[in-house]
């Protein structure tokens, strides 16, 4: 009897090329996250060589970004997009939160104080994913006493709409999350001190666009994201 050859083995840059390109899709790696080769090559016990192949691969295929002197990072799927809806979400959400601050009971505010303070303690060793979940829920918290019903639905139909672009702020301006966080102290002052739904929607919507103009300056600049491959995989933020 003729024994039956193993299949060869795939090349290793196909190998690398599967592996990096399903950590996107799934959004395990998402927008911006910094792709170094030295890292992903030790994860996947293999030279940096394949790894580069594989990169090529992905940056014809516009998954991958890369630029000189730079590097390579996840592609932002569509900047424009993100832009039109976090506009729209400015105007929004700062309407609802204006309408919303009123009827807030001393839990919510206290809950929101305590979602800004894991955010506070999150900045030290950076994970733009769950700061992103805590930003999301505190921002919820202050909105969802709205009692306007179709209001709130918008805004939470933009928010999905947004989709995983929605952590790309995060995980691609530095700087941007210790501002975020000061500027929700002041949010919170404001209407725990019986600010008017003037002042409360312009604060909101300053606080929003500081985001979004931090977000504009990145794709202008073309500056990379923050991030690079931590300790068992996590994402961390860069120096």
């Amino acid at each position: 009897m003729t024994a039956t050859r193993p299949a060869p083995a795939a090349p290793k840059s196909r190998v690398a090329y599967t592996w990096i390109r399903e950590q996107i899709t799934s959004g395990a790696f998402g927008p911006g996250h910094r792709l170094v080769l030295t890292a992903l090559a030790t994860r996947l016990g293999m030279s940096v060589v394949p790894v580069r192949e594989a990169i090529s691969h992905l940056t014809a295929e516009g998954l991958v970004t890369f630029r000189p002197n730079v590097g390579a990072s996840v592609s932002l799927a569509d900047p424009d997009r993100y832009i039109h809806t976090v506009e729209v979400i400015t105007v929004l959400e700062s309407a609802a939160t204006a309408l919303s601050a009123p009827h807030l009971t001393r839990r919510d505010l206290a809950h929101a104080r305590d979602l800004n303070a894991a955010m506070r303690a999150a900045l030290g060793d950076f994970d733009f994913r769950r700061f992103t979940s805590l930003n999301q829920e505190f921002h919820h918290t202050l909105y969802s006493r709205c009692p306007n019903p179709r209001l709130l639905e918008a805004v939470d139909a933009e928010w999905s709409r947004l989709g995983h672009l929605r952590d790309s702020i995060f995980g691609l301006v530095p700087q941007r999350p210790k501002e975020s966080v000061c500027e929700h102290d002041d949010l919170l002052g404001l209407i725990e001190g019986n600010g008017t739904p003037a002042l409360i929607e312009q604060a909101v919507r300053r606080h929003r666009t500081a985001s979004l103009d931090a977000f504009r300056t990145h794709q202008t600049d073309g500056a990379p994201g923050p991030h690079r491959e931590g300790r068992a995989g996590r994402v961390d933020q860069g120096a």
